[in-house]
């Protein structure tokens, strides 16, 4: 048996292999672009199914990307996985508040979860920014409320949190809202791999 053991020819192999899955269904090039890195990180090719995009997604996230726009995420793990060489190179910060000792202290005293509480905290930064939620439902339900009582508004959401409780809901009252543009999934599945997945899909056009 021939092993492949270099990164480049492996990641060609791969996304041939997603071509092939993909064969027959009629996905624009920037959200196949987005939908391949997803079944890349996942192994999955299912996610083909059952990825949503708002109208022109792909192209207001990368343009909103090239201006320089800071991302705003709901835990660490998709903040450390996010590429911040693109980040930086296009204008922009990475930005996680989980640990930050103010949220921290206000979770506790309201009783719930940091990820949550982390977006009435940040509505600041998150205002006229990308947020990106790949592991918290509750995360993405404070956002979309907050959003709905006009006390903040991001630029772009990537809601994918992942999960049995809250997930599923969460993501199809996103994808019911009509003012700010989104990418998300139907269903229980996603993830911060799939949160950083897309992210660094958009990154990469955004880059060009």
């Amino acid at each position: 048996m021939d092993i492949i053991n270099e990164p480049l020819k492996i990641e060609e192999k791969s996304m041939a292999i997603i071509e092939e899955h993909l064969q027959g269904m009629n996905i624009p090039f920037g959200e196949k672009q987005v939908t391949k890195r997803v079944i890349h990180a996942t192994g999955d090719p299912t996610y083909a199914g059952i990825m949503a995009f708002s109208p022109q997604a792909v192209k207001t996230a990368v343009n909103i990307l090239k201006e320089g726009k800071n991302i705003i995420t709901d835990v660490e793990m998709v903040r450390v996985g996010i590429n911040k060489k693109i980040t930086g190179r296009l204008g922009g910060l990475v930005e996680c508040f989980m640990h930050h000792p103010e949220v921290i202290k206000g979770a506790e005293e309201e009783k719930i979860t940091r990820a949550s509480f982390s977006m009435h905290w940040a509505k600041e930064k998150i205002n006229g920014n990308i947020v990106v939620i790949g592991n918290a439902p509750t995360a993405l339900f404070t956002l979309l409320d907050i959003i709905e009582k006009k006390e903040v508004k991001p630029a772009f959401i990537i809601g994918v949190p992942v999960g049995f409780v809250g997930s599923a809901e969460a993501k199809e009252a996103l994808e019911m809202q009509q003012e700010i543009p989104y990418i998300t999934l139907k269903g229980v599945k996603g993830g911060s791999p799939v949160a950083v997945s897309i992210t660094n899909a958009l990154l990469k056009l955004a880059d060009g």
